[in-house]
């Protein structure tokens, strides 16, 4: 089916293209100082039509599509002398006009709103109808370019650090992230839904390349309306760079502590009139603070752009990704869980050969048609297969308290595809004085997962005893070097599907009092695996039978502005978590779990535009949690985990603080704070069920971030650059919430304190090269990251990083 609809998608853009016949014409330019400097973040207004467009840091800009006429092109920047000049746009002509601007004292006090964004001014795309921000009723977080830039970024969760809430919380295994917002957990390698790029449903495992992003999206809670089943806390979207008509680009070099080096390449410019490219390469290779730990990373990211029309462009991306890591198993615990071990930091207890190999190939196609001033639409399709390679030893969960471990092995080759598909309709009309902003669309995804067993030596790899180690004092015993012989036994392949249909509608009662309301309807089909016996050649079908969840998952929104620049809003929402892997009492599967939130807050737009300052308040409510049933069909205590029963609960409470400022086009910050108590409120209080009041593992419940830059502009210093950054993870729990009448006899939770980590960054900018360093973690800060109760990696130390730039 999924494949039949992408066939469709050809047919969509001919007709669209036969919609476009309007010849249009192009603006482009550079803009400069008076000293011949290129200047970004400078605004071009073309008067006649109200359309801004922003220079680039080379300062150059473009307008695209400007029917022909005679136009007043206008240019303002903060502490300049503003400009004007008429021209004349001609079809199918490009008119070239450029700016050297003069400085000027009486300009320094004026703030333009547009040459500035903050976050209030930025909508998300992840919202897929871009709604005002003031007019979203939902807390969001934007991680852009600049700020990605400035830190030099290269693992998402460094990126993510700048969404207040939002917390790196497991490295699982080393080969991948997840994170944490509003008590939930998402990021798991796999397509497992609260992870897009671009708005459609992307496997991260391997740590994702941020040379490729234009900006990192982040809408908090629930967004089940427009995306399904994801999760309650967040879901991120990667935006990734986009082809340009102007032809520029970089060179880069990045190197660090332990050897990291890390050249990139960024090209973009036009083909045709109508055809721009872009290209996007980079190469990672670096060792680690954790011996034997070493990490290779090719990304290669071409892309097209088709101006098929004057109403209609058609983007091509392609990405190809492969990452070669060291499995990283932590420095392991002590007693099943009980205590981490006093060892160095960089102690690594993996074998000496062990590897995780991924690679990755995605394709994509966004189609946008415009079809007049009110009406757009917008259709993606995407393919994605994922393969990742993995031998080492198993994790460290079996650990004696004396610090002794009969250390297994463990086995994978898996592939994932994603095959998806979205079509988006996106109106403005009125309904006597009622205004509307109407979103009509649907959604489908198939991902196949394909896991092979293995035998090692002939023995099921679960069941393989390598050696015996001490993950206290590693010279205890003798350390096996060898790589066994491994032989894949089964393969299993277990198919899924999600579709979904939605409406949403932003309705404007005044220019003070707005409503958004919307329903989705979701469809999540589960398929009996198959199951192919490699040894044998014979075929059979998994236990579980096929699985099918429908849900409806509202939203409602009052929207009070009471002047322009402030918006209060109050919702409810929900999501749904599916319950595929459980059954109740008599067999059945269970249905999905509904999960209510509730969420009020205010946005503010302050000094014309240079300051943010946004406020949210949620509870989050699981009242259908699934716990073990105490008694089975026959009036027996049930000992079985799967078989289940609706009669648990789960409250998340907590707020979110942000504020943000772009003082000027040389300063700025962004600084949030986010506090989270998510608990169990309810069980049977039978044997299997949770503790009424614990704290949920992997839920911080504080976080703070904070980072400013500034440029220095003075003839003395033009060029200079500092910045600092701090970030704050509150105490938590690892490990696995504690059971009623549980085998252990103490708490399988392992605290954690809170840690705060400090980076500092200084750099240079001479015409077009620019050098920036940084020391992060300067005060060697030690802590830890847990997956479970056996993956303990410690946070990177005090380390070094700096970027070698030339922008053309």
């Amino acid at each position: 089916m999924i494949k039949k609809a992408l066939l469709l998608l050809p047919l969509l853009f001919i007709l669209i293209y036969a919609d476009a016949q309007t010849l249009t014409g192009r603006i482009s330019g550079k803009i400069k100082t008076s000293d011949g400097q290129p200047e970004h973040r400078v605004t071009i207004t073309i008067k006649e039509l109200n359309k801004i467009a922003f220079s680039r840091e080379d300062g150059s800009y473009t307008f695209n599509n400007v029917k022909p006429g005679t136009y007043t092109l206008r240019v303002s920047c903060v502490g300049c002398s503003n400009k004007e000049t008429t021209l004349t746009v001609v079809a199918e002509k490009t008119v070239i006009a450029d700016f050297n601007l003069a400085e000027s004292t009486s300009n320094l006090k004026e703030v333009n709103i547009n040459a500035n964004k903050n976050s209030n001014n930025i909508p998300v795309t992840l919202g897929k109808a871009a709604i005002s921000p003031l007019d979203l009723p939902q807390s969001t977080g934007i991680v852009t370019s600049r700020t990605i830039e400035d830190q030099q970024v290269n693992r998402l969760g460094d990126a993510l650090r700048n969404v207040s809430g939002v917390s790196l919380t497991q490295t699982r295994g080393g080969v991948s992230e997840s994170f944490s917002a509003r008590g939930y957990t998402i990021g798991i390698a796999g397509a497992s839904g609260s992870i897009f790029r671009n708005g459609v449903l992307t496997n991260t495992a391997g740590f994702p390349d941020a040379s490729t992003l234009e900006s990192i999206e982040v809408l908090k809670g629930s967004s089940a309306l427009l995306y399904g089943n994801t999760s309650g806390g967040l879901v991120i979207n990667l935006v990734t760079k986009k082809p340009k008509f102007d032809f520029g680009g970089e060179v880069a070099m990045r190197y660090g502590s332990y050897n990291d080096y890390k050249p990139m390449v960024d090209v973009y410019g036009p083909i045709s009139k109508n055809v721009a490219f872009r290209v996007i390469g980079s190469y990672e290779n670096s060792g680690s603070y954790r011996d034997q730990v070493k990490t290779k990373i090719t990304n290669f990211s071409p892309s097209l752009l088709f101006n098929l029309g004057p109403k209609t462009t058609l983007l091509v991306e392609g990405n190809y990704f492969k990452a070669d890591l060291t499995p990283d198993n932590g420095v392991g615990t002590l007693n099943n869980g009980r205590f981490i071990p006093d060892v160095p930091r960089s102690q690594y207890i993996n074998t000496n050969w062990a590897y995780s190999n991924l690679e990755q190939g995605t394709g994509s196609a966004t189609l946008n048609h415009k079809f007049n001033d009110s009406w757009y639409l917008n259709a993606i399709g995407s393919v994605q297969g994922t393969s990742v390679n993995s031998f080492g030893s198993s994790l460290p969960n079996n650990v004696g308290a004396d610090g002794t471990w009969n250390r297994g092995l463990t086995r994978a080759k898996t592939y994932e595809g994603d095959y998806t598909g979205q079509v988006n309709l996106n109106g403005k009309f009125k309904t006597g004085f009622l205004s509307h902003q109407l979103l009509v669309g649907t959604d489908f995804a198939e991902v196949l997962n394909v896991t092979r067993n293995f035998a090692i030596n002939g023995i099921t790899a679960t069941n393989t005893v390598y050696d015996k180690i001490n993950i206290v004092d590693l010279n205890e015993y003798p350390v096996r070097t060898d790589m066994p012989n491994s032989t894949d036994t089964l393969r299993t392949k277990s198919p899924s599907y999600r579709f979904g249909y939605y409406a949403q509608d932003l309705i404007s009662i005044t220019d003070k009092f707005k409503v958004l309301a919307g329903l989705r309807y979701s469809i999540v089909k589960t398929e009996q695996t198959s199951i192919s016996n490699l040894k044998t050649g014979l075929d059979s079908r998994g236990t579980a039978s096929t699985k099918i969840d429908k849900a409806f998952s509202p939203k409602v929104a009052l929207i009070y502005q009471p002047v322009k620049t402030t918006s209060v809003y109050a919702t409810y929402s929900n999501n749904f978590n599916t319950n595929s892997t459980y059954t109740d009492i008599y067999g059945a599967t269970l249905k999905p779990s509904t999960v209510d939130q509730y969420e009020a807050g205010i946005k503010n737009d302050l000094f014309n535009g240079k300051l943010t300052a946004n406020l949210s308040v949620y509870r989050i409510t699981n009242s259908d949690l699934a716990i073990q049933a105490q008694f089975d069909s026959n009036g027996n205590p049930n000992t079985v985990s799967t078989v289940r029963e609706f009669s648990g609960q789960t409250k998340s409470d907590g707020f979110d603080i942000d504020i943000n400022g772009n003082i000027s086009k040389n300063f700025y910050f962004v600084a949030g704070y986010g506090y989270n108590y998510i608990r169990y409120t309810k069980t049977t209080g039978s044997t299997g069920s949770y503790i009424v009041g614990e704290r949920l593992v992997n839920s911080p419940a504080n976080t703070f971030n904070g980072s400013l830059f500034y440029t220095f502009d003075l003839p003395a210093l033009r060029g200079l650059k500092l910045g600092a950054s701090a970030f704050y993870t509150g105490s938590r729990f690892g490990g696995y919430n504690n059971t009623v009448n549980q085998t252990q006899k103490y708490s399988r939770l392992i605290p954690l304190s809170g840690f705060t980590t400090v980076d500092l960054s200084a750099g240079y900018a001479y015409k077009r090269f620019s050098l920036l360093g940084k020391i992060s973690n300067i005060g060697n800060t030690l802590n830890y990251l847990i997956h479970d109760n056996y993956s303990i990696t410690p946070i990177p130390p005090r380390q070094f990083l700096t970027t070698l730039a030339y922008k053309f």
